[in-house]
């Protein structure tokens, strides 16, 4: 079976919802005051399944001026057009505002029905088609069969039915491609049901018991139910008129415009960049003008911020602007949208998104609109090492997604990737030269220290970027060796000399001497001959080269003292004892005793046991 979308589109009072009254058997005015004033105000919606396989879904759009904003929440998931024009009034005000509407939106196809041709005769006839025919020149309406009927007597539908299907055989429904989204045009409550939202699909599937959530509302939401054209399913596919029964959220929650998604993944967004098309019978658009932007089933107002250098946009010309919303919407780069102006309104221009700011940053007008030139031209992989290489220190995979509205497969070329972090080769290549210079600028400043802590380097260079980032960076810079924590370049060697080199013996054999029971720290260092902050550094070196080791904040021993209490222990491994044991066995006192005990269970060598230790 062959699913299509037909939209209504044409001036009102020219028979649209007659028409479609007429193919389906359904009347499609639903309200009261519908019925009461003769005139369409809602959307609405038919099925019909017609000959060769193939079942068209009918949205029937208002024509009257008033409710313009109404039709632009159907027109927008259509997939053909039935264009509406009466015999007996041609070509009217909103049969143009409907028509650069569809065309805005980038339909392809469509059918138009001449009605009402049981009003006029048949010279009358022949001068509208040609009148009908000269409207749509080289559009692209330019080839769609114009076909004469009348709901009246039946002329023509059967010839009407056949064009629609015929356009439903052309067309191409669209792959699933991306996140799946169903902008909402209607929700209501089904008694025994609950909560029911429909829509056009977008995107990809949705299928029965997936988990989603309504932006930008932010709620949860489960289908218990769905259904595609009025057919309980288990899967909606792209393209298609969806009814999903929803758990989790009430109606009167709901709102036309929201749209259900995937959970946590698009992300509504108030900054748009976009291409923008005015109309040429419109007034030129200034910088920051207020306008009404449709896109979807959604209407809100934005401020246009025009980033071409005039700062306005002409009558008939295209440019590029961000579009500032009032609210945040879901929308993804690709969608088209209708703008209307904000008093008096009427349709002055439409335009495609070309990428998304999900992040607030501040927008840089500056090449702006170039950029944009040269993201339109963009394939989806070149968008990708675009969105990484902008940003000096990369971007979260989970952003570059939520901008392009799709998950990424592959990187491309030039990309590399650390965990949920992407970020340019060429980039990772400046930040290893910032790393060398860095470490090259501290080996001068301090020879005597090895180099500097990774996370140091990390924080000073990365700032926000993950750890592992750095990780990247050190395998484009072999100059930098890795030594534990720290790193320091290939060609640094710390050699002590004159008085440094004095004072590392003199506090080396100070803590040698000593055995366990060893003097204060600030008493060798205050006497190995050197001021305070050298020796602290000599010192450190000593530690790092493994003569010395810290048992504590201010306890420092010779390695061989250390080595060979170790040894003592070994040979009573398996032994249980307490601190009164370990002191007759070591000959110092309590106060080296309670330290050094804690650092062998530091180090794994003995194990405490409520009041007493093991030897491990």
């Amino acid at each position: 079976m062959t699913h299509i979308i037909a939209g209504t589109a044409g001036h009102i009072d020219h028979g649209k919802t007659s028409l479609v009254k007429a193919l389906t058997g359904i009347d499609t005015d639903r309200l009261k005051e519908e019925k009461q004033r003769g005139i369409s105000i809602e959307l609405g919606f038919a099925n019909l399944t017609a000959p060769a396989g193939v079942k068209l879904a009918f949205v029937d759009v208002p024509g009257h001026e008033r409710f313009v904003r109404n039709m632009l929440a159907g027109v927008s998931g259509i997939d053909v057009v039935l264009f509406v024009i009466a015999a007996d009034e041609l070509i009217k005000p909103q049969t143009r505002e409907h028509f650069e509407i569809c065309r805005l939106l980038g339909l392809k196809r469509g059918v138009i029905a001449l009605t009402k041709a049981d009003l006029v005769d048949e010279e009358w006839l022949e001068l509208a088609r040609l009148e009908v025919e000269e409207f749509v020149r080289g559009s692209f309406l330019e080839t769609a069969p114009v076909i004469a009927v009348s709901t009246v007597n039946g002329a023509g539908m059967p010839d009407l039915l056949a064009a629609l299907v015929e356009a439903a055989r052309e067309y191409k429904a669209p792959a699933a491609a991306g996140w799946p989204r169903l902008p909402v045009d209607r929700a209501f409550v089904i008694k025994g049901h609950g909560t029911v939202v429909t829509g056009t699909l977008r995107g990809g599937a949705i299928a029965l018991e997936d988990e989603l959530e309504l932006y930008p509302l932010g709620r949860k939401v489960r289908v218990r139910g769905l259904e595609v054209h009025g057919t309980a399913v288990k899967q909606a596919r792209p393209g298609q008129r969806v009814a999903l029964n929803l758990t989790g959220v009430e109606a009167g929650e709901i709102e036309r415009g929201q749209v259900v998604s995937l959970p946590a993944r698009p992300r509504a967004s108030r900054l748009l960049d976009c291409e923008i098309e005015l109309l040429p019978e419109a007034r030129a658009i200034r910088d920051r003008a207020r306008v009404h932007f449709h896109s979807g089933s959604a209407e809100e107002v934005a401020e246009v911020r025009v980033l071409e250098d005039s700062r306005r946009i002409e009558p008939g010309a295209t440019a590029m602007a961000r579009l500032v919303l009032e609210r945040p919407l879901l929308v993804l780069p690709g969608d088209r949208f209708i703008l209307r102006s904000f008093s008096p309104v009427s349709t002055v221009g439409g335009g495609t998104v070309l990428d998304l700011n999900t992040t607030g940053q501040r927008m840089r007008r500056k090449g702006a609109a170039e950029r944009l030139r040269r993201w339109r031209g963009m394939q989806t992989t070149e968008r990708v090492a675009a969105l990484a290489g902008e940003e000096p220190l990369g971007a979260a995979l989970a952003e570059i997604e939520a901008r392009l509205g799709q998950d990424l497969k592959t990187l491309p070329e030039g990309i590399e990737r650390s965990g949920n972090w992407l970020i340019a080769r060429q980039e990772l290549k400046q930040l290893a030269a910032a790393v060398v210079d860095r470490l090259r600028r501290h080996h001068q400043d301090k020879p005597l220290e090895t180099g500097l802590s990774r996370e140091m380097l990390r924080s000073q260079l990365l700032g926000s970027a993950p750890a592992g980032v750095l990780d990247l960076v050190l395998k484009q810079a072999p100059a930098v060796k890795s030594e534990g924590e720290w790193l320091r370049l290939e060609s640094h060697q710390v050699r002590l000399a004159g008085a440094e080199d004095e004072a590392a013996k003199r506090i080396e054999k100070a803590f040698a001497d000593a055995g366990l029971a060893v003097p204060a720290l600030g008493e060798v260092l205050g006497s190995c001959g050197i001021d305070a902050n050298r020796a602290r550094t000599v010192l450190a070196i000593l530690l790092r080269e493994g003569k010395l080791v810290r048992v504590g904040p201010e306890l420092v021993y010779h390695a061989r003292a250390i080595s060979e209490l170790k040894e003592l222990l070994r040979t009573r491994r398996g032994t249980r004892f307490g601190v009164v044991e370990f002191k007759e066995w070591t000959g110092v006192s309590r106060k080296y005793a309670i330290p050094l005990l804690e650092y062998l269970d530091r180090e794994k060598m003995t194990r405490r046991e409520g009041e007493g230790r093991q030897i491990l």
